[in-house]
């Protein structure tokens, strides 16, 4: 009773409580502390392998994102006339499996960077370096759960994952339900990805809602030599 109790409450109700800690603690970050708003990097403090770890982190966590993005809520009558389960289910274990990879060795190395060099140390505060311990191991536990995917290469699991994502997002009802055989390290990856989502606003994660995308679009801008 108390197990489907607390499955109710982190799989049911926990996703909303995060999503709205996320949207609204988004909006009052940048409406009361603009200042702050910032990626707070340490490169000028020491640049020592910084491009590398940095590179790596950013490109393996952006696929990981998008993947998870589109994976796990793109319906799957969408895909299903050319991409089987089992061939998504693949997909996913290859890419993700290298992405995490890149994500894991960059973001280890930005952590021994923040905790041993004693400049960038000094210069960060515990919730830099709390999230992004936080973002390692939870790509190390993603990396763990693809030796469980290979498990499951009909693609089920994947699509029970799918199915709870989507009756959170567009609030399907009874999502809990979908975790109900769903194996434990799944389960500790979601919860892990909730909290993470939970702690955003509270970290230097906010500046991703600054991307300059509008510098894809923007026009060329012309400079001409003074006559």
């Amino acid at each position: 009773m108390f197990a489907e109790y607390l499955q109710h409450l982190i799989y049911g109700y926990y996703p909303y409580l995060a999503g709205t800690v996320f949207l609204v603690g988004s909006l009052l970050r940048f409406d009361h502390g603009q200042y702050t708003w910032k990626t707070g990097s340490s490169q000028m403090l020491s640049s020592k392998h910084m491009r590398l770890a940095s590179n790596l982190f950013h490109i393996g966590i952006i696929v990981i994102f998008f993947g998870h993005l589109f994976g796990m809520l793109t319906p799957h009558w969408v895909y299903a006339p050319f991409l089987s389960p089992g061939a998504k289910q693949i997909l996913a274990i290859v890419i993700g499996g290298i992405a995490g990879v890149l994500c894991v060795v960059g973001g280890a190395m930005l952590l021994y960077r923040r905790l041993f060099n004693p400049r960038v140390r000094a210069s960060s505060g515990f919730m830099d370096t709390l999230i992004l311990a936080i973002l390692v191991f939870q790509a190390g536990l993603g990396l763990v759960t693809v030796f469980f995917s290979l498990g499951h290469l009909d693609g089920e699991m994947m699509l029970t994952l799918a199915s709870w994502a989507q009756a959170i997002v567009f609030f399907g009802g009874g999502a809990a339900d979908y975790m109900t055989e769903v194996s434990w390290i799944y389960k500790l990856h979601i919860f892990l990805g909730l909290t993470i989502i939970l702690l955003f606003p509270f970290t230097r994660l906010v500046h991703v809602w600054s991307a300059p995308l509008g510098y894809v679009t923007r026009r060329y801008q012309l400079v001409r030599k003074r006559g």
